[in-house]
Formats: C-alpha cells, structure tokens, sequence
C-alpha cells in the first residue's frame, strides 16, 4: 500500500540535443508537487537533486554516445540514491531531466528485486522509442538509447549498470504512445522482441486497452513494473514545452488514463518523468500537467 514518496531530481541536460530539460525538476516543484501529494494523505519527501555537469563544461569524448562518462556517473549517483528510497519502504519518484536517466532509475530497482529473486517489468511511455544504440544512432544523443540499454543492447558501461544484464527482460517489457522512430533502430525493436504499441494501436483499441494488455505483460512474473513517463508522448496541445516534441500524441483524458491504470494496478514499483523544458512551455503548463498525471498515477481518482 503507497504511503511514502520520496522525490529525486535529475536536471540532466547532457543525453539530448536541446538546451533546457535540466529545469524540469525545478519547474515541477513550483507546479505544486508536494501540496498535491500531501492531499492525497500521503507522506512526501523532497531528496534534492543528483548533481549533474553543464554541458558547456565538458566535451564529449565520443560522437557516437555523447557524454557517455559524465552520463554513466550520474546515473550511478541516481541508482544509489533510488535503492536508498526502496530500502527506507518509499515509492521511488525520479523527475528529470532528459529520459538518460532512465537507466539509472532502472538499474536501482531491477537490482532492488533481484537481490528478493524477483525481476521487474516496464512500461516506457514515449513518442520515440528510445532502442537506438551507439552504433544506429543518428544523432549520438544517449536520450535516444534508455530503453535499449535496460533490455540489454547498447554501451557496456550502461548496459551493465545494474546487478542483472538486462536489467528487464524485453518479453516483460512494453514501449506505449510511438510515432517517430529512427530508420536502425526499427531493428533492434525486432531483433529484442519488445512489444510496441504505436499511436495507430491507441487509436484502434483505445488507450484503455493498450494498458491493460502493457501491464498483463509487464506483470507475468514479476515483481510489478516500472513507469518511465515522456512527457513528449502526450501532444503538444497539452504538453508543449518538451525536450523533443512530436505531434500526433495522447490528449489529456489519455495520459492521465495510462497513469490510472498504472495506480489502479496496485504494481506500480516507480515513477520517472522526464523531458520537461520550461524554456519552450506557455507559463508551467507542462510541469503543471506532469503533476496532474503524477497525482493520479499516485492514486487520485476523479470520484
């Protein structure tokens, strides 16, 4: 039963190509984070943010997966800090930042689970599906290659993060909410067998649907699953100040029914949100959305 959340921040701006995300920790706070947590009864814990470095400070040693060391450390620092918060009996909340972070906040609680004999599931809600590697990578941006590195294929530094290689089994794990994907990295999909539900399956079977059939399988022995939530896979419309925005994405109704199903299935073992930028947002209102999901993926109902 969810009774502790404990947030952490991750203002990464080094795994992307645009300036800003590294804000998306503070604007989340402002949007009244912790006031709405504490409505619902629950106990609230601010745990700061992970140190990261500026991009302008360091140049990046290989073009292929650029600020590969300073991400890796970071999310090491992360990993640390998110098995801390399981050990105390907290719900891991990790807000970034830009979606590398991912790998840290998976690392934690594949490892968390593994040491109990248990393996996780995940549900990666986004507009990309993130499965690049160094090698398909078009850009070198690591942002573009979380999803990939927990099942297993990219960088080693990355991929062998957590106590488990892969950190989640791709058979347990779903990608939600796609519509823009890189010409390489359509085979790995293939080749690691993820099951992908694209914007075309939303709008045949219904996002009410779609999740009930991602958490069937990111529940099939085990643990429960975690939620890594971009916020570019909702549309513009609602979300427009993003790391990466892609048109086409779910409206309002939509991302808040993926966050109550999350909540409702009494699996949900962490939440990450990430690609927050408040440089191209109207006055917060991404954050404020995100805080609107995050409360129902915490269990707010409308009745």
């Amino acid at each position: 039963m969810l009774s502790k959340v404990a947030m952490i921040g991750v203002p990464m701006d080094l795994g992307g190509g645009r300036r800003g995300v590294d804000m998306g920790p503070s604007a989340v706070r402002i949007a009244g984070l912790e006031a709405g947590i504490e409505r619902l009864g629950l106990s609230y814990e601010d745990r700061g943010n992970v140190g990261v470095p500026q991009p302008e400070s360091r140049q990046p040693r290989d073009p292929h997966a650029r600020f590969l060391f300073e991400i890796a450390n970071c999310c090491r620092r992360l990993r640390a800090r998110v098995e801390k918060v399981l050990e105390d009996g907290a719900f891991p909340l990790v807000i970034g930042g830009d979606h590398s972070i991912a790998i840290g906040t998976v690392a934690a609680i594949s490892s968390f689970h593994q040491r109990r004999g248990q393996p996780i599931g995940l549900i990666w809600f986004d507009a990309h599906g993130d499965m690049n590697t160094p090698e398909t990578s078009p850009s070198g941006n690591i942002h573009g290659m979380p999803c990939a590195t927990v099942m297993g294929y990219g960088a080693p530094d990355l991929v062998r993060m957590g106590e488990r290689v892969p950190m989640v089994d791709p058979a347990k794990a779903v990608i939600v909410g796609v519509r823009d994907l890189d010409q390489f990295e359509r085979n790995v999909i293939r080749e690691s067998g993820v099951k992908v539900f694209t914007m075309r399956e939303i709008d045949m079977y219904g996002m009410n649907e779609v999740m009930r059939r991602a958490i069937a399988i990111a529940t099939d022995g085990t643990a429960g699953f975690h939620l890594s939530f971009d916020m570019d896979g909702t549309d513009p419309s609602v979300a427009p100040g993003v790391g990466t925005p892609v048109s086409g994405g779910t409206d309002f109704r939509e991302s808040h029914l993926v966050m109550e199903h999350a909540a409702e299935s009494g699996k949900l073992l962490g939440l990450e949100v990430t690609e927050i930028n408040p440089i191209l947002d109207e006055r917060n209102k991404t954050a404020e959305f995100a805080v609107q999901l995050i409360l129902s993926a915490m269990g707010k109902r409308i009745l």
